[in-house]
């Protein structure tokens, strides 16, 4: 099923509508939805280089809005709407763990993280900021920042290295962007814990 759905999201690229798309699946990615906005990105900005920018501008925007709509999920209806979705996705133990030894500071640093990495993925880090009440503008701030660097980056990336570049990307920029998360995560806590 997975597979069918990455390639259902895939195909998208190729249509008239694929902007449109583009802002629907980042939309939705950032609150309830599996597959990540990159899949549908990287071939429309491919396949149109002079767009790369716009369309991470339209990805960005839609994806602190969704954003924004799971931190309305977790704030407003945890119980009834969150709860479901990560069951549904197998992440409701990862974010009850979440839940109870985050705080606000480290809400943050995971929205940069998953929006570098998807590690963890975005749509648990709004719920969670939701249900933890973190302060909706400051979350936005974090979004647009999150968010917009990864899409610019990509942007960056494909307008500089064109095709040559998507199987990197693809294959060895979420391993790097890991990494990249992994030293953040530990620099926090030991500013957290140590100093």
């Amino acid at each position: 099923m997975l597979r069918r759905l990455y390639d259902w999201t895939l195909s998208l690229a190729a249509r008239k509508s694929a902007e449109w798309w583009l802002a629907f699946i980042a939309f939705v990615e950032s609150s309830v939805f599996l597959i990540p906005a990159d899949v549908l990105y990287l071939p429309m900005a491919l396949s149109r280089p002079e767009r790369a920018y716009r369309y991470a501008l339209v990805a960005t925007v839609a994806s602190v809005l969704g954003g924004i709509f799971g931190w309305y999920i977790g704030y407003h209806a945890y119980e009834s709407i969150a709860k479901p979705v990560l069951e549904f996705y197998g992440k409701l133990d990862e974010f009850e763990a979440l839940r109870t030894s985050s705080g606000i500071g480290f809400i943050l640093l995971m929205l940069v993280t998953s929006g570098a990495a998807h590690l963890p993925p975005i749509k648990v880090v709004t719920i969670l900021a939701g249900v933890m009440h973190v302060n909706l503008g400051l979350f936005i701030v974090s979004a647009i920042v999150a968010r917009g660097a990864r899409f610019l980056f990509l942007a960056w990336l494909l307008r500089t290295y064109g095709e040559p570049i998507r199987d990197f990307v693809e294959e060895r920029l979420g391993l790097i962007a890991g990494a990249a998360a992994g030293v953040l995560i530990v620099l926090y806590l030991a500013v957290k814990y140590v100093l």
